[in-house]
């Protein structure tokens, strides 16, 4: 980069410099930037205790860590985004959303696969997607995804067949 190119007063520095330099001079990064003189204490000092009664934790000279100073000068954070940018984001977001549940669907709810195909009227995509349907869920059923379904099932079934004292048995299931 030639020295001589004017420079964009625009542009920020890569490091800044000047009254918020991060980096101080070395031996001035702990000094306090108005020292004042500790007043003196009224009482005589106990020989055992080693408290220091005119101290006080907040005079403490404090100062961010360098490597946090560094990055935030190297890797500054990202500006905001706009709303292209946050549409954008959102339709990812559902994207994924729908995706991850319709996986999950599939795995965990092939048996509504097979119940569907079998509402259909009779075609050729409806007998298609019956036998792949039936092939899915006999390979689900072999890795016990579908056991979940069942559990639920038994449950419902459970609390639906529930009476109380001196009532009719429940209708059976159709």
């Amino acid at each position: 980069m030639d020295p001589n190119e004017p420079k964009d007063p625009d542009e920020p520095a890569p490091f800044p410099a000047g009254e918020h330099d991060p980096f101080p001079p070395r031996g001035q990064e702990l000094a306090a930037e108005d020292p004042t003189p500790a007043p003196a204490p009224e009482v005589a000092p106990d020989e055992r205790n080693d408290w220091i009664q005119s101290a006080d934790a907040h005079d403490l000279p404090t100062r961010e860590p360098r490597l946090k100073t560094l990055g935030r000068y190297a890797f500054p954070p990202e500006p905001p985004l706009d709303e292209e940018g946050e549409a954008a984001r959102d339709r990812r977001w559902t994207s994924r959303t729908l995706v991850f549940a319709g996986l999950f669907l599939l795995i965990f709810n092939s048996v509504s696969i097979q119940s569907w195909a079998r509402q259909q009227e009779p075609g050729w995509i409806p007998s298609t997607v019956q036998q792949l349907a039936d092939v899915w869920t006999a390979q689900i059923s072999q890795l016990g995804a579908d056991q979940p379904r069942q559990g639920v099932r038994e449950v419902y079934e459970t609390a639906r067949d529930q009476r109380f004292i001196g009532q009719e048995d429940a209708p059976p299931p159709t």
